[in-house]
Order: C-alpha cells, then sequence, then structure tokens
C-alpha cells in the first residue's frame, strides 16, 4: 500500500507537468509559426531533453506529433492568411509580415528553385534557417493552391520536428541532469540558425 502510494504521488506530478507541457508546446510552436520571432526549433529540442530524461515511453512520440501537428496547423493559416492579402486590393498584415521577412535576394532564389524542383524545395525550406517564409512567398506568388501546399508541407514540418528532436536527445544523452542537456541543445540551435549568416560574412569579399 506505502510503495502504491508513493508510485502514485511521483505519477501524479508527470502527468500534471504533461498536461501543462503539450499543450504548451503547441500553442508556442503554432505562435512561432505564425509569429516567426518565437525559436520554435529550440522549444522542440528542449522539449526532447525532458522527454528523453522521462521515463514514460511514449513521451518523444507525443513531443513528435504535437510539434509537427502545431508546425502544420501554423505554417497552414499564415499561408491561408497570405492567400487572402494577395486576392485583397490592400494587401494584408500577414502578408506584408511575410515579404518583411523575405530579402529579394532569397525570395528569387526561392522562386528559382521552385520553379526547377517544385515540392521538394518545400519540404527543405523548413530545415534551412531562415527558408521557410521566402519560399512560402514563392508558393504565394506562384499562385500555388492551398491543398498543394498543404501537400508538400506536412512532410516539411515531420522532417523539420524530427530534426530538432534528434538535437533534443543528443543534448539530453550527453548530460544527467536534463537543463543541462536544455541548455546543450537550445545552443547547438542557436548555432545552426545563426551559421548560414556568419557563412556569409566570411565568404563576402572584403573592399580592396
Amino acid at each position: 500500500m506505502i510503495a502504491l502510494a508513493a508510485a502514485s504521488t511521483t505519477t501524479a506530478p508527470e502527468t500534471a507537468q504533461q498536461a501543462i507541457g503539450y499543450p504548451t508546446l503547441f500553442l508556442l510552436v503554432l505562435l512561432g509559426a505564425l509569429v516567426p520571432v518565437v525559436p520554435t526549433g529550440a522549444l522542440v529540442s528542449s522539449a526532447a531533453v525532458v522527454a528523453f530524461h522521462e521515463e514514460a515511453p511514449l513521451a518523444m512520440v507525443l513531443v513528435f506529433v504535437t510539434a509537427s501537428l502545431a508546425a502544420f496547423l501554423g505554417d497552414a493559416t499564415l499561408y491561408w492568411l497570405g492567400r487572402r492579402g494577395l486576392h485583397s486590393k490592400n494587401g494584408s498584415r500577414w502578408l506584408e509580415a511575410i515579404r518583411s521577412r523575405a530579402p529579394e535576394d532569397r525570395l528569387t532564389q526561392a522562386q528559382e528553385k521552385l520553379a526547377d524542383h517544385g515540392v521538394a524545395v518545400l519540404i527543405l525550406s523548413r530545415l534551412v534557417p531562415a527558408g521557410r517564409l521566402p519560399v512560402m512567398l514563392a508558393c504565394l506568388l506562384a499562385r500555388w493552391p492551398m491543398r498543394r501546399f498543404a501537400r508538400g508541407n506536412l512532410p516539411a514540418c515531420l522532417a523539420w520536428a524530427v530534426t530538432y528532436q534528434l538535437i533534443g536527445v543528443l543534448g539530453g544523452s550527453l548530460f544527467n541532469e536534463p537543463w543541462e542537456g536544455v541548455v546543450a541543445a537550445v545552443a547547438l540551435t542557436v548555432v545552426i540558425s545563426l551559421a548560414p549568416s556568419l557563412w556569409k560574412r566570411v565568404r563576402r569579399p572584403r573592399p580592396a
């Protein structure tokens, strides 16, 4: 009886934590897809670290399902709002928000690659730092219907969730304490996100 009571007291906080944690992860990733200032990759990696250290066998699966579903719904909503802006005389603030985060050179590259490779570019765009919105805008300007975008975006979100979850698993496996793994996973995601811009600065020719 005492052992059962002890098990129930340890299980209850974990159950409560999961009940709060997964909806929070869902809402934050959904918000991050709509307003790309939330570090959604770091969120998924951090959740994966915590799930890695839990004894619940389905924790990793729940993180994957929650993150990929939230990312997909957020992207679909933003694309729908962008399409509404294209058909409006004055556009929309959502379409302008996408344009403001899609520099002209990146948009041109995205349009060229989208014309050559189609859906494959959409799938890869979520794995490339700052690559999602230029490709989404290219799809909008190419007048892709919602159904076509959704078909390409689904595997993109699944691949994105797996990638950042693996980063979290790597961070969690290196340290005994979950918080140490979270710090490592967040640091790694920050390095990945900054790597392209740093590489461009290194390769940029210096003025004579």
